[in-house]
């Protein structure tokens, strides 16, 4: 029997990656989902197809998860509709640049720091007073390997997935006493939009990142918060560390023709 049926489940930064993998799979799962991301085209075209597809219910709306007053505002705007998420899955985030820290733009600083980190609280801040309330849910906060291993070029996008890692716990100590689970889900090298990003739209240095080898897609990392957020209720998942069988961590990757190489 599943678990997840008839569940609310919400997800951040649902229009892409591993945020539209989630969605994808908790709609084939039977839950109902509240999605909000920037791009408002690509989530009202997800919406459209999943209701169409698996016949769930799903409450969609354009939210910067930088903008407090805004999340604050979907927020209240759920609760007055008595749609408390279940499951909240906090998945947005993203990194830009790749370069030693005292030459990099102050702006990419700002949006990491302000996304990866803030927007993680800004909604959870919103989100988990209602689950406390009914003493009910799961919270799953997508980190990454970078916050287990610092590499060149990370340091600030290091530090912000530190800071999910360190806040991944501080959630969970809170909420002792509560039936209220918090799991982290922390990928290796994921091959979605995040290069792309990360470099300022350079599609092909993004590609010449996976060159080699088979990096991990959404959908494995979807498969694990399914997995995270199915078992029983006296059972959590506090951190798991998903890689591609070709990385062994963000250093060393097995490259075919050669035995390893640094990411």
């Amino acid at each position: 029997m599943s678990r997840i049926k008839g569940k609310l489940a919400m997800i951040t930064g649902a229009s892409a990656g591993i945020g539209e993998a989630c969605a994808k799979r908790f709609a084939a799962a039977g839950a109902n989902l509240v999605l909000i991301a920037r791009r408002v085209d690509r989530l009202a075209q997800l919406k459209e197809t999943l209701e169409r597809e698996y016949d769930v219910a799903i409450h969609a709306g354009r939210v910067d998860v930088r903008d407090r007053d805004t999340v604050q505002a979907f927020c209240d705007g759920l609760q007055a509709k008595q749609l408390v998420p279940d499951i909240l899955v906090n998945n947005a985030g993203l990194s830009r640049g790749l370069c030693k820290f005292f030459e990099a733009d102050h702006g990419d600083w700002d949006e990491m720091i302000d996304t990866n980190i803030k927007g993680l609280l800004n909604v959870s801040r919103c989100v988990v007073p209602m689950m406390v309330a009914r003493d009910e849910g799961h919270i799953v906060n997508i980190g990454s390997i970078a916050g287990h291993v610092v590499y060149p070029g990370g340091n600030v996008y290091n530090a912000t997935k530190f800071a999910v890692r360190a806040l991944n716990e501080a959630m969970s100590i809170d909420l002792v006493g509560t039936s209220i689970k918090v799991s982290s889900i922390d990928p290796g090298a994921t091959e979605t939009e995040f290069s792309e990003v990360r470099f300022h739209g350079d599609r092909e240095r993004a590609k010449a990142v996976y060159k080699g080898f088979e990096p991990l897609k959404g959908d494995d990392i979807a498969d694990a918060v399914i997995y995270v957020v199915s078992t029983p209720p006296h059972v959590n998942i506090a951190d798991m560390v998903v890689l591609p069988t070709a990385q062994r961590n963000p250093y060393v990757v097995h490259v075919q023709g050669a035995s390893g190489r640094k990411m």
